[in-house]
Parts: C-alpha cells; sequence; structure tokens
C-alpha cells in the first residue's frame, strides 16, 4: 500500500526566517510549519504524540527564535523537555532552523533516527526524558556545574501538566529557592489533558501559580499558543523576577493548530478520552489537518507578502502487514479481570494515568466503585495497594512494567515485607514496541522485581496464557508480577494451546532432538519457532520451551529437561543480568546430577534500541535469524 505524505522543506524555514519581518508572525509560520513536518514524521513512523508535540509548538518556536541566547552553541542557553512526549515537535522545529540535519525528517522512532523520546546521543538533547518529573532536578545539577565552571547560561525546561502528579518534581522547587537559581525558567504546558483524558479528571492539580508561590518561586501565565503573549510573559520573567526560578504556566490546547486535533474542538459530545495522544492519525484526519495548516500558512504567507508554500511530496510504501492476532494481550487482560470481578468482591483495580493501555476501560465502566485512578503517582498507588490489602481486599495495580517495576520498586518492597498480597500488572513490557525508546522499553523489570520475596514474575504467551494468568493470581498465595507484551501477538504464539500452571514448570512447545531452548512471551518464543524451521532445513532438530515464570524454576522439571539436552539456553526478553537465564543458571549448578547441559542465556546487554520491531530485534540478536545463528551447533 502506497500513501502520499506532504513536509516541509528546511528552504522554506529558512524563506519565512529572513523575509517575514514581524517576530509574532515569524513565530507563527515557523510553529505552523512545524506541526506539517510534525504530521509528516508522525504518520510516516506510523507512531508518536502529536497532541503535546502540538500544543507546545509556539512555545518551542518563541523560545528559540527570540528568547534563548545563542541555543545551538555549547555555551548557549538550554532548552529541553522534561515530558520528552512532545520530541516529534521539538525535532520537527530543529530541523526546520537547520540545527539538525534535514534526512532526520524521515527517520522518526527508526534505527539511527531521531528516537520516539529525547535521547542525548542527538544533537541538541542535552537530557534522556520521558520517564516523567525528572527535568527540573536535571537543570538544578546543570546549573549547579555551570556556577562551579564558571559559566553563565540560562536553562528552560518544559514540562507537561499532568506530569507534575510525578512528586518528583515538588521534592526539586524548595531547592532550586535555596540555591537563588536565577538561571532556570519551567514553563507548563498547561493543556489539561494527560495521556488520553483531562488532567482534573484524573487527578487535579488545583491552583498551580499558589503551589510554586508556596516554595518561593516566582510565577507567571500566559496563553502558551499566543506568541504576543509569550514574548511579553518571558519579559516579565527578565524585569520581575531577575533573583530567582521562575515557573510560567502557559495555557495551551492539546493538539493547537488545527481543529482535527485540538481538544476544544475535536472532542465530541460526551466524549472523555482524547484521541491524538500518541499514535497515527487516520488518512482522513491526518488529510483534514494538513489542509487546515496549509491554509494556515499560505494566509501567513499572504498576509506578509510571500508566495504561497512549497511542500514535497513523498511517496510511503508499507511493508506487509505481519499476521498478527486479533486482540492484544493488554484488552484480553482487562475482559479477564473483568470476569474475574464478577466472581471475586476482594477484586479491585488501581491505574496510574493509562487506562487505555493497560486494558482497563471495561473494568472502570463495570466496576466504578472498585477502581481507582491515581495518576502519574506510582508510589502512591503502590502504597495504596498495600492499604487495600491490608484492608482484606485483592489489589490488581496496572501501568507500564518500564514505569511500575522502577518508580515504586521500594513500595513494592515494603508490600512485600509486610506480606501483603498485591497482583502488579506490568503492560508494555519487554523490546517491543521499540518505537517510543528505550524510557518505555521495559528490559530491566525482571531483574528489579525478580529477588523481592513470595513476588513471582509470570509472562503469558497469548490470550489463553493471560485467561490462566489471571486466575491464577486469584488464588496464588504469593503476589505476582504479571508481565504483557503490548506489541501484537504473532499468530504461531497466539496458536499455542492453553496449558495448566504450576509455578517454575513449563512445558515442551516443539519437540525436537537435543539442542533445548526455553524462551516465554509471545515475542521471544514466536521468534524461536521461526528459528526452529529455519534449522530444521538444515537438519537441527531444535527444541522449544515455554517457561513462563521468570523468576522461579522447579529443580525437578528442570533436571528432567536437562537430562534430554547436550545444550540448554535460555532466550530472554530484558536484559540478561538478573533475568531468567541467571535463575535456570543457579538452578542447573545446584542439581545432583550426574551431567548437566552446556548452557548459555541470550537476552540485551546494551540500552535497547529505537526503531521498528525487525530494526530493534535484530539489533539486539532477537530475531529469527540472529538466533538461529546462535543455537545452531
Amino acid at each position: 500500500m502506497t500513501t502520499t505524505l506532504r513536509r516541509v522543506p528546511a528552504a522554506e524555514f529558512a524563506r519565512v526566517q529572513e523575509q517575514i519581518s514581524d517576530p509574532y508572525e515569524r513565530t507563527r509560520a515557523v510553529s505552523a510549519l512545524s506541526r506539517i513536518n510534525t504530521l509528516y514524521m508522525i504518520a510516516r513512523a506510523g507512531s508518536g504524540h502529536l497532541g503535546s508535540s502540538f500544543s507546545a509548538a509556539d512555545i518551542v518556536s518563541h523560545l528559540h527564535l527570540h528568547e534563548m541566547r545563542r541555543p545551538f552553541e555549547e555555551d548557549g542557553d538550554v532548552y529541553f523537555s522534561s515530558k520528552g512526549h512532545d520530541a516529534p515537535g521539538l525535532y520537527a522545529t530543529l530541523i526546520g532552523l537547520g540545527a539538525l540535519e534535514e534526512s532526520l525528517v524521515h527517520g522518526l522512532r527508526r534505527i539511527d533516527g531521531l528516537p520516539g523520546h529525547p535521547d542525548v546521543h542527538t544533537p541538541h538533547m542535552p537530557f534522556n526524558t520521558g520517564s516523567l518529573g525528572m527535568g527540573i532536578s536535571k537543570a538544578k545539577g546543570l546549573i549547579l556545574a555551570d556556577r562551579l565552571h564558571g559559566r553563565s547560561r540560562r536553562v528552560f525546561v518544559l514540562t507537561g501538566d499532568g506530569e507534575l502528579q510525578e512528586g518528583q518534581n515538588w521534592e526539586a522547587l524548595a531547592g532550586a529557592v535555596r540555591h537563588s537559581m536565577r538561571e532556570l525558567t519551567v514553563v507548563v504546558d498547561h493543556n489539561k489533558i494527560q495521556s488520553d483524558t483531562w488532567v482534573a479528571d484524573v487527578s487535579d492539580l488545583g491552583d498551580l501559580e499558589a503551589k510554586f508561590r508556596s516554595f518561593g518561586w516566582g510565577t507567571l501565565r500566559c496563553d502558551g499558543n499566543d506568541p504576543a503573549e509569550l514574548d511579553a510573559v518571558f519579559r516579565k520573567r527578565a524585569e520581575g523576577f531577575p533573583d530567582g526560578p521562575v515557573a510560567i504556566i502557559a495555557d495551551t490546547v492539546k493538539g493547537a493548530g488545527c481543529d482535527t486535533f485540538a481538544a476544544t474542538t475535536s472532542l465530541r459530545d460526551g466524549e472523555w478520552m482524547y484521541r491524538f495522544h500518541s499514535g497515527a492519525p487516520s488518512a482522513e484526519d491526518r488529510e483534514s489537518a494538513y489542509a487546515e495548516l496549509l491554509l494556515v500558512v499560505d494566509g501567513l504567507l499572504s498576509r506578509n507578502g510571500l508566495d504561497p508554500l512549497r511542500v514535497e511530496t513523498v511517496q510511503i510504501t508499507a511493508p506487509p502487514a505481519a499476521q498478527v492476532a486479533a486482540q492484544r494481550l493488554p484488552q484480553v487482560y482487562g475482559e479477564a479481570l473483568v470476569d474475574l470481578a464478577r466472581r471475586d468482591e476482594r477484586v479491585v483495580a488501581l491505574d496510574a494515568d493509562l487506562v487505555l493501555d493497560t486494558g482497563l476501560i471495561p473494568f472502570s465502566e463495570q466496576f466504578p466503585d472498585r477502581f481507582f485512578e491515581f495518576g502519574i503517582a506510582e508510589q502512591d498507588m503502590v502504597s495504596a495497594a498495600g492499604g487495600l490489602a491490608a484492608g482484606g481486599l485483592l489489589p490488581f495495580v496496572h501501568s507500564f512494567s518500564c514505569f511500575l517495576h522502577a518508580r515504586p520498586n521500594e513500595q513494592i518492597y515494603n508490600n512485600a515485607t509486610e506480606g501483603r498480597r498485591v497482583v502488579y500488572t506490568g503492560s508494555l513490557a519487554g523490546l517491543l514496541p521499540a518505537a517510543p525508546g528505550h524510557s518505555h522499553q521495559a528490559v530491566r523489570d525482571v531483574s528489579a522485581v525478580g529477588a523481592v520475596p513470595d513476588l513471582l514474575v509470570l509472562e503469558p504467551a497469548n490470550a489463553a496464557g493471560v485467561r490462566a494468568a489471571v486466575q491464577f493470581c486469584a488464588t496464588a498465595t504469593q503476589s505476582v508480577y504479571l508481565r504483557l507484551v503490548s506489541a501484537p501477538v504473532p499468530l504461531e504464539a497466539d496458536a499455542l494451546p492453553e496449558a495448566p500452571l504450576k509455578v517454575g514448570r513449563g512445558r515442551v512447545v516443539r519437540e525436537g532432538a537435543r539442542t533445548v531452548v526455553i524462551g516465554s512471551g509471545p515475542v521471544v518464543l514466536a521468534q524461536l519457532l521461526a528459528a526452529a524451521r529455519t534449522l530444521a532445513a538444515e537438519g537441527v532438530d531444535l527444541t522449544v520451551v515455554e517457561l513462563p515464570w521468570l523468576n522461579r524454576v522447579d529443580p525437578q522439571w528442570l533436571a528432567a529437561l536437562a537430562a534430554r539436552a547436550d545444550t540448554l539456553t535460555v532466550v530472554e526478553n530484558q536484559y540478561t543480568q538478573g533475568g531468567q537465564a541467571d535463575t535456570v543458571a543457579r538452578a542447573l549448578l545446584e542439581l545432583d546430577a550426574p551431567r548437566t547441559p552446556r548452557f548459555r542465556g541470550i537476552g540485551l546487554t546494551e540500552v535497547p534500541r529505537c526503531g521498528t520491531e525487525a530494526e530493534a530485534l535484530a539489533a539486539h540478536g532477537l530475531d529469527a535469524a540472529s538466533l538461529a545463528a546462535a543455537l545452531r551447533p
């Protein structure tokens, strides 16, 4: 299938900057051009955060065009986005201003291109962001380092409003006042929507200006989509608060710049879910938005005496769609949890601002009194789960695995020391999808929670496995960390029949000879089964085993498996250190057996790469071809 997309060449950005003299009009023009290229980049990549990029576009353009001193020089002012979701918009602006190579406009979310969230290996990205709440603290550290080096420059940090639910933001404020950080300006992109719905309906922030003032910060407010107001508010910042940190509450509209995406016009009557937070828009919405943006730009050019916009047309041919299961595992999980809740009144569900992506919409609708939304506050959520468990309930706690295992790790351990039974369900687990980048790729979760006492780590391979896992969680005497892959499930993994779950025991999913390989989850098992077909053509008969328990292995089961193996390999969808391979290797060493097979662990050994699924699997040696080569005797 071929799709026609349009983008704005860098020469058009240069024409606007050179020939539009009015600074506000110039900002409006650059913002609109950046929005067109943001739309192009996300449509080409097939995913990306569009609404957040559009809401911040005018702020980013104003800062780089008018406010920052030497923004692209080593000793110049520094800007970065703490929320990181608006990376496509920031990239589009920097490409338009010549700070990034123009060819990168085609490389969003691709290997060796532009990662889904900011990364320090990209020019002019001083920090890795996307995991929320760290930006103000990082800015403070940079300012302290500058002072020690005798360097004078200002630091501008953009935060999201939903991001301010993360507690680290508030920990950071007092120290900035104590050190009189006049260099620091925080701009809150106050678009009033976090992820897919309204901040006020998730965890209301209250009076933001009063909160910042209570810590001693200067506070200002403006329309963040109006260049004139942005110019005025930064003047007030310089004149009115020269000696300390300032927070500017920039009221914006999520998806600002065109009615198709703007939250104020795109949400239908009675609709609570904003549709353009992440992912690529439909072809109809894309073309509608492009037409609106083109009209805006041509109007700007016309009233400034310039010729209409010149765009480049790009033909994109999509690869054949992979054969995958109809439902992704979080959706299957959500249905299974509803079924369980109907039978077990102890079941309650807790969420951290990801009700759509964790499959919880059906539960929240059918059991509103047993559903608790905590917003972007994972530590609070997990400790509250401990309280619910102490009160005789069975809490199921939800977030992306990249956040759930890490942010509240101490709280998970604390719950365990109290003997509280809690189910932690981490979606978006593992290397895939790789497009968002390493902030969202949970490849250290098994290592991080695997040693917690009385906590089982379980990764189902398909819909049948998810249903069995939810039922197991209801009857288990221990807590469970349920690791769910959110990427589409390959049909070969989906077709595996349901099997009884017995802690530490697996099953053979492909009978073969004495070259034995263990895996878990749909990503690894699908690649192993494909590798087995490749090796079979060469006369190598691979035995493939599913072991869904990532931090437990039954010694008797393992002894029987080892007895039929000359080589035993564990392939895992996470870092090798502290993962399933280490668990199996230790158990092998402890076996009372006359001989054990040669052993090897395969998994990630470096920070996960951002790219397409095929690119990321190949980059880390987890695709079928690489696994076949590694497993070949």
